[in-house]
């Protein structure tokens, strides 16, 4: 299996792409040719060996090599397995006295040392051909080896890392490294990185530009790295996206920028987020909405692996009342059913309670969502586990409520609402005998937001009893549009915040409610998702300086002056622009099937935000801070103790 991905990964993103002329003004004279013709890799060029270990085949017999790696598997002293980035190889070990030196060299050699060795290509021994490798029916006959370098014990098997805790993966990261899972993950990244500049450079004119990683503190948003500078009480901030530096080169007149950015948020303890992460970053001039997803459907369709089967365009969309209402969740899962159901109407003249309470409310409303087979595959310590969640987290109450399978499991009110709507529950919801039907009462947000929890938390549950709802080979696109541009602080309710950031344009036909309800103005912000994990975002950005400047001072209370030279820009003649950011991280932890997007960067950080490798981040001696006019200001063990059981928690940004 491991020699058998890399010719595959060739062959799957490499398309050719012929010649393309990129006309430069007006002057044909001042045209850039770009050449990209399809070659398969030459991966022995300038270096020692003539090939690699995973690409021998018998159509290489008789052929003298020379080959590099590190020694997998020793067996009775009579042959090993080499193995370098490609692949693995069988090598004879020489038996005869002629080559004791030889044969010392490959014996003594402690697993996963580094050797070189050369030989002959021959053909193993009738019946001894091993046709799960794809260099199976070959083997080397050695005729000289170099110990380049000896191994010493190691922490782990190579081959079994996987099965080893994320600590000491991360810890030895350059051994974890070796492993067929991370070597795969890495180099799929880059084919796919080289085939999205590919697509915008050559194909689209992009103009690939490299903005400042040392930058101003700015409003808004999630929270920022700070770097100190040598001037007393001035700091620098690592940018959370290159965001105005893209809207700046739009002023600057050069119409499609492109960038595979790095960006910086200070997040603290958050399991699947890392401190430092990638964006495939766009932006373009004299576009709209429907022009930016029809390049990044192009983008994705151009670069995604032929393995992975083919991307479908355009991608479907839906709003994000739409989303809310069905899902529960602005990226929702679509690749499974569950969908959340408005049944308030069934129960406009119910008895029961706190569904009473929930619809005599304004915004009362009755949701509940259908679980197939929930009575065959759920049990009773699950459906107690559901009600927890929703009343520890939520403050809600859910009502699980049996058909005709597990009906003794109803409780009394569970059974009042059978015998009282029954047949429109079953009506509305196009319940079967062992489905289960979890049903909440209360405001429309709240209750949506429950619900779509628990959709997942289900589907966990059932995929976890072998029922399959998310087929992890089916890769679910979708754009979800129409977000609001504000949303209430969570601290200050009568104030607003951005609900992305504040340079996003105003819906067209909601401009006139700025100034009277800015709380119901939709924005021109669009949200591409993939199997529930939102995978880029953008906007339509305001070009106009009076509509920036009014939304920042007027309606967020921002401090103008740190953005002065964004709204001095759009004084200037401004073209209308937008664009979007793909999280290369999330996209590439998707396509590969990774359990964590740790798994598809080279160097990851913990979800402390620690290099485990390095011990990152480390102390500093106090004369080395003087120049920078700072000092730690140590905290008490109160406070420490406090900060461990309590680590700060930030939205989703």
């Amino acid at each position: 299996m491991f020699s058998s991905w890399l010719p595959g990964l060739n062959r799957g993103l490499a398309t050719p792409t012929g010649r393309i002329a990129l006309l430069v003004g007006r002057s044909p004279s001042r045209s850039l040719q770009l050449s990209s013709r399809r070659s398969v890799p030459e991966l022995s060029s300038f270096v020692a060996r003539t090939n690699t270990c995973g690409e021998l085949r018998s159509s290489h017999l008789g052929q003298e090599v020379t080959l590099c790696g590190w020694i997998q598997y020793r067996r009775q002293n009579i042959f090993l397995v080499l193995r370098d980035f490609q692949g693995l190889v069988q090598v004879l070990i020489p038996q005869d006295e002629s080559a004791a030196s030889v044969k010392k060299i490959l014996c003594d050699a402690p697993m996963e040392s580094v050797v070189q060795v050369s030989g002959t290509v021959v053909s193993r021994p009738p019946g001894q051909e091993n046709p799960k490798m794809p260099t199976g029916d070959i083997e080397i006959k050695v005729k000289t080896a170099e110990l380049l370098n000896p191994c010493k014990k190691l922490p782990f098997e190579i081959k079994d890392f996987m099965k080893k805790t994320e600590a000491l993966r991360l810890q030895y990261r350059y051994l974890d490294l070796r492993s067929f899972q991370m070597q795969y993950n890495l180099r799929l990244r880059s084919q796919m990185v080289m085939k999205m500049r590919e697509y915008l450079c050559n194909l689209h004119g992009f103009v690939d530009v490299e903005t400042p990683t040392l930058f101003k503190r700015t409003p808004g948003g999630a929270k920022e790295f700070v770097i100190p500078s040598r001037e007393p009480g001035k700091f620098y901030s690592l940018p959370q996206s290159p965001q105005q530096f893209k809207q700046l080169l739009m002023v600057g007149g050069l119409d499609r920028y492109f960038q595979v950015a790095r960006c910086y948020r200070d997040e603290g303890s958050r399991p699947d987020r890392q401190p430092e992460f990638t964006q495939i970053d766009i932006e373009m001039s004299f576009v709209d909405q429907t022009g930016i997803r029809s390049l990044i459907e192009g983008l994705l369709q151009y670069s995604w692996p032929s393995d992975k089967g083919p991307v479908g365009v355009p991608f479907p969309s839906m709003t994000f009342a739409e989303a809310l209402a069905s899902y529960g969740t602005d990226k929702p899962d679509t690749r499974f059913g569950m969908k959340i159901v408005d049944i308030s109407d069934v129960f406009r003249n119910t008895e029961v309670g706190f569904l009473q309470d929930a619809l005599s409310k304004p915004q009362g409303t009755v949701k509940a969502i259908r679980i197939p087979e929930g009575a065959k595959y759920l049990k009773r310590k699950d459906i107690e586990s559901i009600r927890k969640f929703a009343a520890d987290h939520f403050d809600q109450e859910v009502l699980p409520v049996f058909l005709k399978a597990n009906w003794n499991w109803n409780s009394p009110v569970a059974k009042l609402v059978m015998e009282e709507q029954g047949l429109g529950l079953i009506r509305r919801m196009e319940n079967q005998e062992e489905d289960v039907v979890l049903l909440t009462a209360g405001e429309h947000k709240r209750a949506c937001s429950l619900l779509g929890k628990l959709r997942l938390e289900c589907a966990d549950l059932l995929e976890a009893r072998g029922v399959l709802l998310r087929d992890p080979a089916l890769f679910s696109f979708l754009w979800v549009v129409d977000f609001p541009l504000f949303l209430p602080k969570e601290e200050n309710p009568g104030e607003l915040e951005s609900a992305h950031h504040p340079f996003t344009a105003p819906h067209p036909s909601d401009i006139h409610l700025l100034h009277t309800e800015p709380e119901k103005v939709r924005s021109q912000h669009y949200d591409l998702v993939l199997n529930g994990s939102e995978v880029g975002g953008g906007s339509i950005r305001i070009h106009d300086a009076q509509l920036q400047r009014y939304i920042l001072e007027t309606l967020l209370k921002e401090d103008v002056k740190l953005l002065s030279h964004l709204l001095q820009a759009l004084d200037y003649g401004a073209p209308p622009h937008g664009g979007i950011a793909l999280g290369l991280d999330r996209l590439i932890c998707l396509v590969t099937g990774a359990p964590s997007i740790r798994d598809v960067i080279a160097f990851p950080k913990s979800f402390r935000g620690q290099d485990l490798m390095s011990d990152a981040p480390d102390f500093i001696p106090p004369e080395d801070l003087k120049p920078y006019h700072i000092q730690v200001s140590w905290p008490t063990d109160a406070e420490t103790e406090k900060n461990s059981l309590n680590p700060p928690h930030h939205p989703e940004s």
